[in-house]
Parts: structure tokens; C-alpha cells; sequence
């Protein structure tokens, strides 16, 4: 019986793939079938903070390349830094807190959220008993240089929250840019700054050096309720809508890996994070990371939508900050979608 030959097209896919010998079988299929969809540069703030771990578990299983999509993960020291890299047209997509989709939108600029990975956010504020031995109430840290990664970030947001709450306004404290990872760390504990607003596993790792108190912590559910009085979306992917509208199909595919490690997550234990992440993102201690991660963890988001009140609880805690929001009418359906999410939710039976 004669053997069908391989079309021309064929044959170059199968020759190119023996060649490389190393690519995914999802990855193949894609690549045979013709319906590799490029790449997408993504901009992060902080990539090794749990905060983005549905993101970095999409990049390291696969789950991205698996779509058929080569993506780029690019990590700047700041949520505010990478949504400047989009708008500077260094990176495609952000990966970061879903309030500057808000916030753009007063600014006249249109972004959406597309799928969103953490329904809390993560965050905490400590304060270091080194430079402030004699602490007692957040009142102390009146007239103080309070650390978050940069001004106009999430952890600027969430540390006016936590002072607004004991009188004290933006301009009672001195907000300081201080990066994220080990730079945040090391500026609390040099004593360039007297209190951190940071995600683990840095403050787990402060905490647990018994030299800073936590005074403000939206770590879990029922803190991030009681803090922001409903259900606040934290990361999400989120980009310009001319993205969304001009690549639809790379936008699907982006939220189709975010949903495949939310899944993920849901039944995975603790060997299998630690084997998943890179090990950067261990700081050299695998229980610490653990337990950050276990605080941390009913805080993902199980399927990627956005909760039902998500975007008007967060432009009730913008609007807390910023009184002038006030003035402007925000489209709250112009700044997510869940569209992307819905399928993926279909293709992973979440």
C-alpha cells in the first residue's frame, strides 16, 4: 500500500519541528496547523511577588505557548512603571492592579481588564519597630516616610486606605518610591523609610524577622471586605482596547492561560508550586514562600471574571483618595470585560 506523501507545507512544519526537537505537543499542533498567533510583550510590576503567581505559572507551565502564543514577561520595579511601558509602546499588555484602568479613563485613556487573577490585594502594611521602637498606633506615623513601590501604584492606594482610616491624609506622611522585591525590603530595614506597604512573600518575611509590625493587613477575604467593603478585583491582565479590538485572538489566548493556572492552582499543593516557580522567587526559603503563599491563597480569583460589584468597589475606594474622581462620570463597563474570560471558562470546564 502506498504511504500519502506530505504536502509541501506539511513537510517544512514537520522538518522544522524535528529540527528544534524540544517544543511542547501543544505547541507542535499549533505550529503544524499554522495558527501560531506571535508574540505579546507583557510589562509587570514585581513579577516575583504572589500578587502576579497566576501570570508567572502561565509563562513557566506552558499554559501561553500551549495557545499558541511566544510570550515576553518584562518586570519593572512598579505597577505605575509597567502601565508606563504600555503607554510607551515597549510592552503590549500590563499585568497589574485593575484600578488604573479607572484611573486611565479619567485621564482620557481607554484600557480593560481582560481576565483578572486575584480578588483581594495581597497587600500589608508594616512598619519597622527599628525605626520606630517606641510605635503604637498607625497616629505614629504622622510626619514618617512611608515606602510603596512608587507613587500612583497599588501599594500607594492601599496605604492611604490603611492611614485614612486613623486620620491621616496623603499629605501627613512622605511617600516614597521604593521599588519591590529585596530594594522595598532592604529600604525598611536600612531605615530609609519607617513603614512599607508591600505583597509577600516580602512582608511575610519582615514579619517573621519579628522587627516589623503588621499595622494594615489585606491579606485574606475577609480583611480586603472589611477594608474596601466589597468584593476589590487586584491583578488582572489589562490593555488599551485598540489592543483588545485589533488582536482579539492573542487577547483570548492570554486570558486562556491565565484561566488554565487559576485552575491549576485550585487543586495544586505546596510541592507543586515550589516546583513550578522559578527558583528567584523562593528567596532561598521554601517554607517562608509557602506560608506566604498559603495566607494568600483563597485570594485568587477561581475562574478569571470579574466579580458582580468589583468595578464599582473600586471606584469607591479610588474615589476615598481621590475626591475629584467624583467629578467624572466613569463607564465602569468600558474599563473590563468578560468576554475572553468566558470562553476560557468553556475550553477549561471552570
Amino acid at each position: 500500500m502506498t504511504r500519502p506523501l506530505l504536502t509541501r507545507r506539511a513537510f517544512g512544519a514537520v522538518s522544522a519541528l524535528s529540527a528544534a526537537g524540544v517544543f511542547a505537543p501543544a505547541m507542535v499542533r499549533a505550529q503544524v496547523d499554522g495558527a501560531a498567533l506571535g508574540s505579546v510583550t507583557i510589562a509587570v510590576g514585581g513579577q516575583g511577588v504572589l500578587y502576579h503567581l497566576p501570570l508567572a505559572l502561565a509563562d513557566q507551565l506552558g499554559y501561553f505557548r500551549a495557545e499558541g502564543l511566544d510570550v515576553t514577561v518584562r518586570d519593572f520595579s512598579a505597577g505605575a512603571l509597567a502601565l508606563q511601558a504600555v503607554q510607551d509602546g515597549v510592552a503590549d499588555v500590563c499585568a497589574g492592579a485593575f484600578e488604573h484602568t479607572i484611573r486611565q479613563q479619567v485621564r482620557g485613556q481607554a484600557y480593560r481588564s481582560l481576565v483578572v487573577q486575584g480578588r483581594a490585594p495581597q497587600l500589608a502594611l508594616g512598619v519597622s519597630l527599628r525605626s520606630l521602637p517606641a510605635y503604637k498606633d498607625l497616629a505614629d506615623l504622622g510626619g514618617r516616610r512611608l515606602g510603596v513601590s512608587s507613587v500612583g501604584s497599588s501599594t500607594h492606594l492601599a496605604a492611604s486606605l490603611v492611614l485614612a482610616r486613623a486620620g491621616l491624609g496623603p499629605r501627613d506622611v512622605a511617600f516614597v518610591g521604593v521599588g519591590s522585591g529585596m530594594a522595598a525590603m532592604n529600604a525598611l530595614r536600612s531605615g530609609q523609610v519607617h513603614a512599607l506597604c508591600h505583597a509577600d512573600p516580602i512582608m511575610t518575611l519582615l514579619e517573621q524577622k519579628a522587627d516589623t509590625r503588621i499595622a494594615g493587613d489585606m491579606r485574606s477575604l475577609k480583611a480586603a471586605q472589611e477594608m474596601f467593603g466589597g468584593a476589590m478585583p487586584a491583578s488582572c491582565l489589562y490593555a488599551p482596547q485598540a489592543f483588545l479590538q485589533k488582536h482579539a485572538a492573542q487577547a483570548q489566548a492570554l486570558a486562556n492561560g491565565i484561566v488554565h493556572a487559576l485552575k491549576w492552582l485550585q487543586t495544586a499543593g505546596p510541592a507543586d508550586i515550589v516546583k513550578a516557580v522559578p527558583a528567584g522567587y523562593l528567596m532561598g526559603d521554601r517554607g517562608l514562600y509557602l506560608a506566604a503563599f498559603s495566607r494568600v491563597r483563597e485570594t485568587y480569583s477561581t475562574h478569571g471574571m470579574m466579580p458582580d460589584d468589583g468595578a464599582a468597589t473600586a471606584l469607591r475606594v479610588l474615589s476615598r483618595v481621590h475626591p475629584e474622581l467624583a467629578d467624572f462620570k466613569v463607564e465602569l463597563t468600558r474599563t473590563y470585560t468578560n468576554d475572553f474570560v468566558r470562553k476560557a471558562r468553556q475550553k477549561f470546564n471552570v
